[in-house]
């Protein structure tokens, strides 16, 4: 009977923790999967690194093989030492359901009992190993109108693999994903499976994509609300008038009320951004812009304006 070096088949220390050895077994068993992997006998492989990780895992299953002494050598011809009862975790015998024994070698049927898997001859024994792939998180950036009216973008992921040599490299993998009308900065899409594969019968991980609207020379967008400074003349602002202002949606004509101030904020509700449970609204902020003199009659209409309508916007402060 040849003796098995656990810590050998997965490449750690015979102190190593048990993070170590779950960190290490999970990487060789994706090298060797039988159902990815490329590399010659990896059936084979697969076992013997589920055999080992069966062992090491359990801390009195590797209290009972390390009393076996560190002497040994893989492939070595072995003999349980005199004495030796066994695992006392398992009686004699026994049938061990799930990952016990199932297509494991003579010598751990020897030190840990002896029994077999039922039926593990009729099934294919790495069917019963199933992990679920990882999630995997990216960003997107989108156009603010993209945003506003939904649309269809196709992605480019650097997605982490193993090859065949288990080695780790980046592969590009093209997405092409639909953006709901509405998406907000920050927001995060789940797109279901579409994460890192899964192994045996488990499923894909999922993705998380990550909404980045850039800047826009217009709107600024704070949640579900867009914010546009629209400037008008001083005479708009004093008369009042009826303005068409631009919305992520089309033009919308919006009243301007005769006294106007620069700076004030109009609201135009229900102009920002769509959702289903909550539209956000769309302010309109006031910027009173003053047209230049740039020839005599202007100058004189300015000091017309200064005789005919005296008025100090700084009355407030010569109380200060």
């Amino acid at each position: 009977m040849e003796y098995k070096d656990y810590y050998a088949t997965l490449g750690v220390a015979r102190d190593a923790k048990p993070d170590d050895i779950k960190r290490v077994y999970r990487k060789l068993a994706r090298k060797y999967h039988p159902d990815v992997s490329k590399e010659p006998n990896a059936e084979e492989k697969f076992k013997a690194v589920q055999e080992a990780y069966e062992v090491l895992k359990d801390p009195k299953k590797r209290e009972a093989y390390d009393q076996l002494g560190s002497q040994w050598q893989g492939g070595q011809d072995f003999r349980p030492p005199p004495n030796w009862q066994g695992f006392s975790g398992f009686n004699q015998g026994a049938d061990f359901e799930g990952d016990e024994a199932g297509g494991f070698s003579d010598f751990f049927a020897n030190i840990f009992g002896g029994g077999r898997a039922r039926g593990a001859h009729q099934r294919q024994h790495h069917h019963g190993f199933n992990q679920r792939g990882e999630d995997q998180n990216a960003k997107i950036t989108i156009s603010l109108e993209d945003a506003y009216h939904g649309a269809t973008k196709s992605i480019h992921l650097q997605v982490p693999e193993i090859n065949a040599y288990g080695q780790m490299e980046h592969k590009t993998r093209t997405l092409k994903i639909n953006i709901p009308k509405g998406v907000i900065e920050g927001q995060q899409l789940r797109l279901t499976g579409q994460g890192s594969p899964g192994m045996g019968k488990a499923p894909a991980g999922d993705l998380y994509l990550e909404m980045h609207i850039e800047p826009n020379r217009l709107y600024t967008l704070q949640g579900k609300d867009v914010y546009i400074t629209l400037p008008i003349t001083p005479w708009e602002a004093a008369l009042g008038a009826k303005i068409a202002v631009p919305t992520l949606g089309g033009k919308v004509d919006m009243k301007i009320t005769p006294g106007s101030q620069a700076g004030q904020k109009l609201r135009l509700k229900g102009r920002g951004m769509p959702g289903k449970s909550e539209t956000g609204d769309q302010y309109v902020m006031l910027q009173v812009v003053t047209p230049p003199a740039k020839t005599d009659g202007q100058r004189a209409l300015y000091e017309k304006m200064a005789q005919e309508m005296p008025f100090n916007p700084r009355e407030q402060l010569e109380h200060f």
